[in-house]
C-alpha cells in the first residue's frame, strides 16, 4: 500500500504544483513507483507542468463517471515509466465529485504505488477537504512572504482537524541574500511560527522548473533541494541551521 501525501497551500502562486511534480520525479528516479493525482478539478496544471497535456485521453472525472477504467486514465512519463499521472478535468465539475468517490479512486491507486502525491487546489475550500480526506500525511507549501505564511497557518489549522499522521511545511522560493539582510524570515523561523516540522527548503532559482529535474542538467541548488526534501520525508529527518532574521519581519513576528 502506498504512502499518500497531500501537497497543499493556503494560497495560490507559491509553487505547490511544481513542488508536487518535482518531488514525484525525485522519488521515481530512486526507483519508487509513484502516482501523482491532480486534485484541482477544472483548474488543473499538473499535466502542463509535466508536459503531458497533449497525451490526455481520459481524466479522473471520466473514471468516476464510468467512462474509462482507472489504468486507461493514467499517463506514464517518457523515460520514467514508474512515474504516472492521474490528470484532472479541464471542465469545472467539482461539485459532481463527492469526497467518498475521490477517496475510493485514491485507495485503488494505493495498491499500485509506493507513493502517491495529491496536488490539492489552493486555499481551504471544498476541493481542499476532498483531497485531505484521501490523504495520510500533508505537505504545506509556503513562501517567505507574510501573506503566504498567514494563509499556510490557516491551512495547517484546518488540517489539524483531520486524522493525519503528520503535517509539515516546505518553504519555497527562498533567497538567501534577503535572509542574510534580515528582509525575510529564514525557513526555520517560519516553521517555528507555524508550529510545524520543516520538511525542506527550495531556493529561488532560474532553473526551478520541471525540466531541470527531468533532464538532469547538472546538480544545481534546486535539484539538490528536491533530492534533500525526498530524503527528509523518507528518513523523517528535518534540516537547516537557523539564520536569524533581524529585519522588519523579524521584529514583526518577534
Amino acid at each position: 500500500m502506498a504512502k499518500i501525501y497531500l501537497v497543499a497551500s493556503g494560497k495560490g502562486g507559491v509553487g505547490k504544483t511544481t513542488i508536487c511534480a518535482n518531488l514525484g520525479i525525485a522519488y521515481a528516479k530512486d526507483g519508487y513507483n509513484v502516482i501523482l493525482v491532480d486534485g484541482d478539478i477544472g483548474l488543473n496544471n499538473l499535466d502542463v507542468t509535466l508536459g503531458v497535456e497533449d497525451r490526455i485521453r481520459y481524466d479522473i472525472v471520466d473514471v468516476l463517471e464510468g467512462k474509462a477504467k482507472l489504468n486507461q486514465a493514467l499517463i506514464a512519463m517518457d523515460g520514467l515509466k514508474n512515474l504516472r499521472l492521474l490528470p484532472s478535468s479541464k471542465v469545472n465539475v467539482s461539485e459532481r465529485i463527492r469526497t467518498p468517490m475521490f477517496k475510493k479512486v485514491v485507495d485503488e491507486l494505493s495498491e499500485q504505488a509506493d507513493y502517491i502525491f495529491i496536488d490539492a487546489p489552493a486555499g481551504i475550500e471544498y476541493g481542499f477537504h476532498r483531497c485531505a480526506t484521501a490523504s495520510q500525511q500533508a505537505i504545506i507549501v509556503t513562501t517567505p512572504h507574510i501573506s503566504a505564511i498567514k494563509d499556510a497557518d490557516k491551512a495547517i489549522a484546518t488540517l489539524s482537524t483531520y486524522s493525519l499522521k503528520g503535517i509539515g511545511i516546505v518553504v519555497n522560493r527562498v533567497r538567501q541574500d534577503l535572509v542574510d539582510k534580515g528582509e525575510v524570515l529564514d525557513a526555520e523561523s517560519i516553521a517555528d511560527l507555524l508550529r510545524c516540522p520543516l520538511y525542506g527548503v527550495i531556493p529561488e532559482s532560474d532553473r526551478i522548473g520541471i525540466y531541470s529535474v527531468v533532464e538532469g542538467r547538472g546538480r544545481d541548488k534546486a535539484r539538490f533541494a528536491y533530492d534533500q526534501l525526498k530524503d527528509n520525508l523518507i528518513r523523517g529527518v528535518m534540516i537547516n541551521k537557523r539564520v536569524k532574521s533581524k529585519g522588519i519581519l523579524g521584529r514583526l513576528f518577534g
